[in-house]
């Protein structure tokens, strides 16, 4: 489904998600990825979608929810993998600017360094771009990125990125117990970060069950050390340590519409049946979708989640 949600989200409030890319095409195959282990990886940007198909799948999603007095804040691009991979974004982004929704584009920041990307994502009024750490063996180690990459060539084309775009660019670096949490290793990204002078840098923790099996959010005293260096540096700092809160959107067929979402956004199996509950659809739908091996269980940290099957993602998440 190319147009899902509107879903809470922590940093966009109401939140129509727009999935432009095939599941799990993606530069990075990160250890904390909620939606498992890469299956494509991918650096080569191509077409995936016709761009009129995108904007009427969008626009009638937003349709509906207009009709229903449903609020939407932002249109945001967060697909099954990255999005600046699609060599159609900056022209999907200008076909979704008269529905008069703000837009944002949610990237891991591994083609910035490329000039056509930094033009396709200053289209949007938004972007937010993912940076774990300025140490290469470190990012290696939690990111895992495509062979072509390189980590200076990303962050001099965030840096330009940053300085030519006129809408706000938002950071978000995700903190992982024993891998990016180190004290010295935050005062470096925290002194690149200032000089990228992000509208907001946003600090998060894995919430959700994760690709790798081992990995652990960081522990909270240092996500309050981080936040300390963090906010000598930058202007706004934002932790987000919680799951969001508040109703998920649906339509006319509520299981469709928990599939498009558990594809990006796996949830604790509670919200999965109260979703479909508060939806006048029969909760033991969810019990037909995990029989018929549309979705499957994972447990993380005491919790039980459910998310769409990607790759055999409930079987390599020891990798």
């Amino acid at each position: 489904m190319i147009a899902f949600g509107p879903v809470p989200s922590r940093r966009f409030g109401r939140s129509l998600g727009v999935n432009n890319i095939p599941p799990k095409r993606c530069s990075y195959s990160c250890v904390y990825c909620q939606l498992g282990p890469t299956r494509a990886m991918r650096v080569r940007r191509r077409p995936f979608l016709r761009v009129q198909e995108l904007v009427s799948a969008v626009g009638d999603r937003v349709a509906a929810c207009r009709a229903r007095g449903e609020p939407v804040d932002y249109l945001t691009f967060v697909p099954d993998g990255e999005p600046t991979l699609d060599l159609l974004l900056g022209a999907a982004i200008r076909g979704l600017e008269p529905l008069g929704i703000r837009i944002a584009v949610i990237t891991n920041g591994s083609l910035l360094w490329r000039p056509d990307v930094r033009a396709d994502l200053s289209e949007a009024d938004v972007v937010s771009v993912k940076v774990d750490t300025t140490a290469p063996e470190t990012w290696h180690a939690i990111n895992r990125p495509g062979r072509q990459l390189r980590l200076h060539a990303i962050l001099q084309g965030l840096r330009a990125f940053a300085r030519d775009f006129s809408g706000e660019v938002w950071t978000e670096t995700m903190l992982v117990d024993g891998m990016n949490d180190a004290a010295d290793g935050a005062a470096k990204l925290a002194d690149f970060l200032g000089d990228v002078s992000p509208a907001r840098a946003y600090l998060a923790v894995p919430t959700r069950p994760p690709a790798v099996a081992r990995v652990r959010p960081a522990s909270a005293e240092a996500l309050v050390r981080i936040r300390g260096i963090f906010r000598e540096r930058l202007k706004r700092v934002e932790v987000l340590s919680r799951p969001e809160e508040g109703a998920f959107g649906h339509g006319e067929d509520p299981a469709k519409d928990l599939l498009a979402i558990l594809a990006v956004h796996p949830m604790p199996e509670t919200v999965a049946r109260r979703y479909l509950e508060e939806a006048g659809t029969d909760p033991a739908v969810l019990d037909e979708l995990l029989d018929g091996d549309r979705i499957v269980r994972v447990g993380y940290r005491g919790g039980t989640f459910v998310t769409r099957m990607c790759g055999g993602w409930h079987l390599g998440r020891s990798q």
